[in-house]
């Protein structure tokens, strides 16, 4: 694998399924009173409220002419059609969501989707000029039985098949050990570093050295203030898909500008 490209580090916080419309206002005009006006020269920060607050958070970052942007926790394929409940990408990218996550482990493993699904949203979310979040990782029990490499390898070549490396810039991809959402049990630095050291060299293979360096890997897996600085700290890591800590800003911010800590 060559050098790696200089780009910046990209902190996107996932909501899930919290907070109402109004509570989202609060959350985005707190957020932004608590990071420096200078830190989006060092980081992009990235908010992914439920779809049901999308238009509320737009509002007020457009209002208040902030520079976080809008992320979206999910998107259908299709651009329109009968699909009860689902959210076409052109819908999310008329309220300027610029980031949606695809993929998410909660996603596969309760709702069924699969890796040909995630693959048709990555290609939807590109096709209207947004920033897919792939999101690939291991089941505790994977992990035990030394799989994660195989996971982690056949996740990547299914969700970029069909692809071209020169959406390399266009993308990020998240590596989430699913054993470590939510439980307050994280992969060490050491642990993120090397299945992102995989998750590159599976890029190098589909797409080339070249585009490999450019692509942004995000680690995902109970992030917070305490833990992030050294997630930050390791070559290839290139942000944070944070949950929990995403939901208070000032735990956020902390992250965000994980400098500080």
């Amino acid at each position: 694998m060559g050098e790696l490209m200089d780009r910046k580090p990209l902190i996107a916080g996932n909501w899930k399924m919290h907070a109402t419309h109004l509570e989202a206002i609060q959350m985005v005009q707190k957020l932004s009173y608590r990071l420096d006006p200078d830190c989006y020269e060092r980081v992009d920060v990235v908010v992914c409220p439920p779809a049901t607050a999308l238009r509320s958070a737009q509002t007020v970052i457009e209002t208040d002419h902030m520079s976080i942007r809008l992320g979206a926790q999910n998107c259908h394929w299709e651009e329109n059609g009968a699909f009860t409940g689902e959210i076409s990408p052109s819908m999310l990218a008329k309220l300027d969501v610029g980031y949606v996550i695809a993929g998410h482990s909660e996603r596969r493993q309760l709702l069924g989707e699969t890796d040909d699904m995630v693959n048709r949203k990555v290609k939807a979310i590109l096709a209207n000029s947004m920033i897919p979040i792939l999101c690939v990782g291991e089941t505790l029990q994977e992990r035990e039985d030394e799989l994660t490499t195989d996971v982690v390898k056949t996740q990547i070549e299914a969700g970029l098949r069909g692809i071209g490396g020169e959406s390399a810039g266009s993308i990020a991809i998240a590596y989430e050990p699913i054993w470590a959402i939510g439980t307050g049990r994280n992969a060490s630095a050491d642990d993120a570093a090397e299945t992102i050291d995989v998750i590159r060299s599976t890029v190098g293979r589909v797409w080339g050295d070249e585009a490999a360096a450019v692509v942004r890997i995000l680690y995902g897996g109970s992030v917070n203030p305490g833990n992030i600085a050294g997630f930050m700290a390791k070559r290839g890591i290139d942000g944070a898909l944070v949950g929990g800590a995403s939901l208070e800003p000032d735990t956020f911010a902390a992250v965000v500008q994980y400098w500080k800590n």
